[in-house]
């Protein structure tokens, strides 16, 4: 198997000995602590604010270590809502009322119904 991937054997057998790094063993142990921070602040902070929190619980480690092990683990922060204008739209049309407020169908399956009022609206000023 060596021959075929051009390796030394003896470095595969000390990568079996010890298949982390000593790098990737402190990045698994910021990364459980990277998210033990994120997930207090209900998942809202940025490699920023992240860093600042590790700081003040004394890990010294960079802003760009903590962003490139959040980038690595897709760890984004959660941005709300943004108003956004939309120009020059048009105007929603209205359904069609075809039960004519007929809520008793006289066979299953004939009308269907459903309710949206968990889905966002979008207001336009």
């Amino acid at each position: 198997m060596c021959h075929v991937l051009k390796l030394h054997p003896s470095g595969y057998y000390a990568w079996l000995k010890n298949p982390a790094s000593k790098r990737e063993q402190e990045d698994q142990r910021l990364l459980a602590l990277i998210k033990e921070h994120y997930l207090a602040s209900g998942g809202t902070y940025g490699s920023p604010w992240i860093h600042k929190d590790l700081r003040e619980s004394g890990e010294t480690c960079s802003v760009h270590r903590v962003a490139k092990i959040m980038r690595k683990y897709r760890i984004k922060a959660q941005i709300g809502y943004k108003r956004r204008y939309i120009k020059g739209s048009k105007t929603a049309k209205v359904a069609a009322n075809l039960l004519n407020r007929n809520f008793s169908p006289d066979a299953p399956n004939v009308s269907w119904v459903s309710d949206i009022t968990y889905v966002r609206m979008l207001i336009c000023v």
